[in-house]
């Protein structure tokens, strides 16, 4: 009875094997004779252009499928483009070229490819000359003002006139040509790319007369002269509002900083610097520190580092102590809350001694009836402070210790309790008997 099955089984199968065979045969592979007849080719372009063609397309024989036509830059395809040909007849559109820097003039391939159903092919070339476009002039676009830069070289563009310090825009070519389109320049990744509007940020020593420049063959833009600096250190761009420098500081050094207007409006972290006669002094223990100026909250955040990273707690005691969580903020608790984001962390100031002391002042930059904040070993989630970690005294704050409204060595406001609106209070964390035997207290001013 097996025997009989299995050779069912194999008829069932050459059965199926013959009849595939019979649809081939039927259906035979590789016929038909395509062809293409161009009625539109241009044979010259811009960068930027969008190309239109035109052609015939025809088999006498099997149905069409598909006209793919390709722009190659010394055979590497930059642009494509597909049109399903369901009927022998004549089909256009158009292919853009792209505008890529430091591509020079020259000779391109147009390849024209007709295919139809059955994968016959037929391939047409025509060569074209491309380059790129003499804009007559060029836009720079910042905000609801547009400023116009004059041509003054071959793919070089300046704008001068009097600026502010710090101007940011995008950069706009018009059309040229019957077949042109707008070409917009912005910025990503520290440089100048074509295709998107995102702001350059320009920038120069001081606000007045000066000149802004691009290429529009390199890219190459100017001027990105950051007039920042403290102590004569250059701050360099760490985004379009946020200005650094790693800095060596001496207690009570004093700290020259330069080139930010309008400074003496900006909100003052006292825990790092103080200011005294118009002048600024560094107010923490010697080491170094990254300051990096917020242009767009107004202050310098300053953080203690080791080497070429920021610092964070050693087991001697010494380096730095951070702050994640609730209800504390600088240079405003309203706008800037540190929350659970740990980019965010405050840094407390490293005073000496193993002493470390955040400055806040209720209602401004710490709330004034409710916090739930704790102190890390660093910038990010790892060493903490537990309640079995750290102590207090203090009649207003209170350390959590999971079963009395905050979790383990969270702070919190004593029960009745509230920090006086508008009154400083220093909270000093002093580690001189050990890291798990921190002591914290907090002052009112």
């Amino acid at each position: 009875m097996r025997k009989v099955i299995n050779y069912s089984a194999l008829l069932v199968l050459f059965a199926l094997l013959f009849s595939c065979k019979e649809d081939e045969l039927i259906v035979p592979y590789g016929e038909g004779d395509p062809t293409i007849e161009l009625k539109q080719s241009p044979k010259t372009a811009l960068f930027g252009d969008s190309l239109q063609f035109a052609v015939n397309v025809a088999d006498q024989s099997i149905d069409l499928s598909t006209l793919k036509v390709e722009l190659l830059f010394s055979e590497q395809k930059v642009s494509e483009i597909q049109i399903r040909t369901k009927e022998n007849g004549e089909y256009s559109g158009k292919l853009f070229v792209p505008f890529h820097k430091n591509i020079p003039n020259g000779t391109a391939t147009l390849r024209y490819t007709l295919e139809n159903v059955q994968r016959v092919k037929e391939v047409h070339e025509e060569q074209i000359t491309l380059s790129r476009p003499d804009f007559p002039y060029l836009t720079l676009v910042a905000g609801t003002t547009k400023y116009r830069m004059e041509r003054v070289a071959a793919n070089q563009y300046e704008l001068t006139q009097e600026l502010p310090m710090k101007i940011s825009g995008y950069i706009e070519a018009p059309k040229v040509g019957n077949f042109g389109n707008i070409i917009q320049f912005g910025y990503e990744n520290n440089a100048v790319v074509q295709g998107i509007n995102t702001a350059i940020p320009f920038s120069n020593t001081s606000a007045g007369v000066y000149t802004i420049a691009f290429n529009t063959l390199t890219y190459e833009a100017s001027p990105f002269l950051i007039g920042y600096s403290i102590n004569g250190e250059s701050m360099k761009m760490v985004n379009e509002n946020q200005y650094a420098v790693d800095l060596n500081v001496t207690q009570g050094q004093e700290l020259e900083i330069e080139g930010i207007e309008g400074f003496n409006a900006w909100w003052l972290d006292k825990d790092f610097i103080r200011e005294e006669g118009g002048k600024y002094y560094a107010n923490a223990m010697t080491g170094k520190y990254r300051f990096t100026a917020d242009f767009d909250k107004e202050y310098i955040k300053i953080e203690p580092m080791s080497g070429n990273d920021l610092a964070h707690l050693n087991a001697d005691g010494t380096g730095a102590i951070w702050i994640i969580g609730e209800g504390i903020g600088k240079p405003s608790v309203t706008a800037n809350e540190v929350g659970w984001d740990t980019g965010k962390a405050i840094s407390l100031a490293p005073m000496g001694n193993k002493k470390y002391q955040v400055t806040v002042v209720a209602g401004q930059t710490i709330k004034t009836d409710n916090i739930n904040f704790k102190f890390f070993h660093q910038k990010n989630w790892g060493g903490e402070f537990k309640h079995t970690d750290i102590t207090t005294n203090s009649d207003v704050v209170f350390v959590g210790d999971g079963t009395n409204g905050r979790d383990s060595g969270n702070l919190g406001l004593s029960a009745g309790k509230t920090l006086e609106a508008g009154a400083t209070y220093v909270f000093v964390v002093d580690l001189s008997e050990g890291n798990n035997k921190a002591k914290l207290t907090v002052t009112k001013l």
